[in-house]
Formats: C-alpha cells, structure tokens, sequence
C-alpha cells in the first residue's frame, strides 16, 4: 500500500499554524508573570505609602519615611531577627546534615538506599501540618519547652531532605573517574573528596543552603506549631493582620525579596564562571 502524501497546500499551513499560536504562548506567558508578579509589586509599592495609620491599603502619596524609620517597631524588628538567624543556623545545620546523605545516595549501592530515597521525597510530599503536628506532639512526650530551638530543630528537619536531593541530583552528573585520577597520582580519600569533589558538588551544596535558607524565613505552619513564645516574622504578621499591617512589613518584604534576588544572582555568576 502506498503512503497517504499531504498537499503543498496542507504543508504550508502547518508554519502558518505555528506564527499564530507564537503570539497566543507570548501573551499567555506575560499574563501568568503578571499575576505572580502583582503582590510582589503591591509589596514594593506601598512600602512607599505615606499612611498615617496601620491600615495600609490605600495609595495616600510617596515617602521613604518607613525605610528611614525601619526599626521603630521593636516587636517586629525582633520578630525579624529571630527568622534571619534562624534560617541562617537551620542553613548551615541542614547544609552539613544533608549533603552527606545526597553523597551517599548519588554514588554508593547500598541496602536501604531505596528506602532512603523514599523516605527524602516522603518527606518533601508530606504536608508541613503533619510534620509540625509530628513534631509538636514529639517535644510535648519529650517534655521539652518550645521556643528558639525548637524551631531551629523542626526547619532542620524539615529542610534536610531538600538538600540530600539537591546534592543527589548533582551527583548524577559527577565523573568518578577524576576523582580515581587525583587517587591515582598520590591524593589521599579526604584530599581528592576536598579538591576534587567538593568543588564539583558546591554548586548543589549552595542551592540546597539557599533554599533551606528560603524555606525557614518564610515558614509559617511548622513555625506556629513549635514557636512556643518566640515570634517570627510570618507570624508577627499574621498577627498583626487583624489590626492593621505597618508599612515596616512592606520595606521589610522587600529587602528581604531584593536581597534574595542578589544571593540568586550571585549563585548564578559562580556557577557559569566555574562552567567556564
């Protein structure tokens, strides 16, 4: 039987099909970056309102009075502290934890790994109410009193996983035999894992301690269960929704936002000039 043939005419629309949906994508992909772009803008903005009240929800003119006056609320400059040490300290503990495990699982067969790396995207998948509920009811039989560390140890937990796969997937593309090379011409275990390996891994090792980082600054569910009487800043804002947000929250999102845009950037730079 011969092959059906298509038309010159049937050929030429296929191209004419595609100009026309190239502008529909384009319009769509603006539309979907505008609406996940819109309260990052509303954030921004009225952290230039020139309100004179706590309800800060409608445009009354421009100042840069709140950046002057960043701390005049201590509540919240301490809620503030609190989540940037915390995620910097569950940062570096998960970062140390996490990698060797993503090492591990990325270049040793060994029994259990199948339910290793289940139980790291288990975690992933789980809910955060069930970790933190979890993780309360685990303190309470413990007797341990909530606050501080009790929220360092629960982002910890909760950030672990996020590593080990960071540093997993990296691992997927590592070259054993650089390493067998470095072992070959007089290099020790630690010293070809030092100058051969880690340089390979930092870039996953530095996405999974960003992320962990991003992960606890914003963490809110997990937060509330095990805080005790420590605040954060998701939850000092959350409280104080139900009275008005100060526009200090707005500067503070901001900088926060902007600062996380910096390290993002910075991390990309280090990983294009290592690629090159």
């Amino acid at each position: 039987m011969s092959s059906p043939t298509l038309s010159p005419a049937a050929g030429r629309s296929r191209p004419a099909r595609r100009a026309r949906r190239r502008p529909l994508l384009s319009l769509y992909t603006l539309l979907v970056l505008a609406w996940l772009l819109l309260p990052i803008a509303v954030m921004v903005l009225f952290g230039f309102n020139d309100t004179a009240s706590k309800v800060n929800f409608t445009w009354q003119g421009f100042t840069l009075t709140w950046y002057r006056h960043l701390f005049a609320i201590p509540n919240l400059t301490s809620a503030l502290v609190n989540s940037l040490t915390i995620a910097l300290v569950v940062a570096v503990v998960a970062t140390l934890l996490g990698t060797p495990i993503g090492l591990a699982l990325g270049r040793y067969r060994f029994r259990g790994r199948g339910s290793t790396d289940l139980l790291m995207f288990a975690a992933i998948a789980a809910p955060e109410i069930a970790l933190g509920a979890a993780l309360l009811s685990l303190f309470i039989v413990l007797g341990v009193p909530r606050g501080y560390w009790t929220v360092v140890v629960a982002h910890v937990a909760f950030c672990i996983p996020y590593v080990a796969i960071t540093v997993r997937a990296r691992m997927a593309g590592h070259d054993p035999t650089l390493e067998e090379a470095a072992r070959d011409l007089g290099a020790g275990p630690w010293t070809a894992f030092r100058l051969v390996t880690l340089p390979m891994l930092l870039p996953g090792v530095a996405s999974g301690a960003l992320l962990c980082f991003a992960l606890s600054i914003d963490d809110y569910v997990i937060t509330s269960f095990n805080a005790g009487r420590t605040v954060t800043f998701p939850l000092w804002v959350y409280s104080a929704s139900r009275t008005g947000v100060p526009p200090q929250v707005n500067v503070m999102g901001t900088l926060i936002f902007v600062g996380g845009l910096i390290i993002a950037g910075a991390n990309v730079l280090f990983s294009r000039r290592r690629a090159v």
